[in-house]
């Protein structure tokens, strides 16, 4: 009885020497940043900022993997199916996170429901820009200019559902307007048009409109999200010029497959919420014409995107657009 009480009082003693059985040691390989668009464009960019200043902070690489197709369906549905183990991160955007749920007839995911959140990076305004023929020199000039030829404006988007297409949508709608809109195949496209006359306006994002902006090749009229851009800030919002509560953005956002551990997405935000505080990152997002979110809490995101998926179900509806 003796030497079992003795044996019992030693290995009590050992056991804080010992390593915890359980410890996570997350992450213990390089972590997937999956993108689902092509490389080369804003996302792509983006994303690719942010991964590469991710090793410090977690210890290991974020390889970052283009999933392109369906409008980022197959990406987002890729993470959606993936091991809830924080090793594999879809660095989303408004269209997969929010707009794909109301505008394609079937996706393999649910937004809210397939995704824990991991930190919203920011947005990226649309502006709305005119051909310098249009005579208007303001939105409320632009209204007004609508309203006496009603059906002879256009619009310029990248594609039925794109951001730029449903910021027409609204922008009917709140302004009471009937602008046409004319779809196209990309940005590239649209924007050759409406230089080219072809089409009166567009709201297209703030990065690809800045340069011909001040080049005076094309007028800004409104930024179209609540706050006035940081790339313009001399050009007011649309909601500040008789449009209230008009906002449109493409946010992004990192999320995980549903079921990752609490514990691995807080270090994971950490992480991200480090790098995004660096004056290095800092600069360059903002040389890419994002706007950094509001809070880097994931709760907040998961609170973001389920008001943004109702918000566009809506718009959506009334746009009448719908893919397979």
């Amino acid at each position: 009885m003796r030497l079992l009480t003795t044996l019992v009082l030693a290995t009590a003693a050992a056991l804080p020497l010992m390593p915890h059985a359980h410890a996570d040691t997350f992450p213990d390989r390089p972590v997937t940043l999956v993108i689902p668009f092509p490389p080369g464009g804003p996302t792509d960019a983006m994303a690719r900022t942010l991964a590469a200043e991710m090793k410090d902070r977690l210890g290991q690489p974020m390889v970052v993997e283009n999933r392109a197709g369906a409008g980022g369906n197959i990406g987002a549905e890729y993470v959606a199916r993936s091991a809830p183990d924080g090793q594999t991160l879809l660095f989303g955007t408004s269209g997969p996170l929010a707009i794909n749920a109301s505008l394609y007839r079937k996706i393999g995911y649910d937004p809210v429901k397939s995704f824990a959140p991991v930190i919203q990076v920011g947005h990226l305004p649309n502006i709305l820009v005119v051909n310098p023929s249009v005579p208007a020199k303001t939105v409320k000039e632009l209204i007004t200019y609508a309203k006496a030829s009603p059906g002879k404006l256009s619009y310029a988007s990248s594609g039925n559902g794109a951001s730029s297409h449903l910021a027409g949508v609204l922008f009917n709608a709140s302004a009471g307007v009937d602008l046409q809109h004319i779809p196209y195949k990309g940005t590239g496209p649209a924007l050759t048009d409406l230089l080219g006359g072809q089409v009166t306006m567009s709201f297209t994002d703030v990065l690809t409109a800045l340069p011909y902006v001040k080049s005076g090749k094309l007028r800004a009229l409104g930024v179209t999200t609540a706050e006035r851009s940081q790339a313009l800030p001399e050009v007011p919002t649309v909601a500040e010029q008789g449009v209230p509560g008009y906002d449109v953005s493409v946010f992004f956002g990192i999320v995980a497959p549903a079921g990752t551990p609490p514990e691995r997405i807080a270090k994971l935000n950490k992480a991200f919420v480090d790098v995004l505080n660096t004056a290095k990152v800092k600069q360059l997002l903002a040389s890419q014409g994002l706007e950094p979110a509001p809070s880097p809490k994931p709760e907040q995101l998961g609170k973001f995107i389920e008001a943004q998926v109702g918000k566009w179900a809506g718009v959506v509806k009334q746009s009448g657009a719908q893919l397979d």
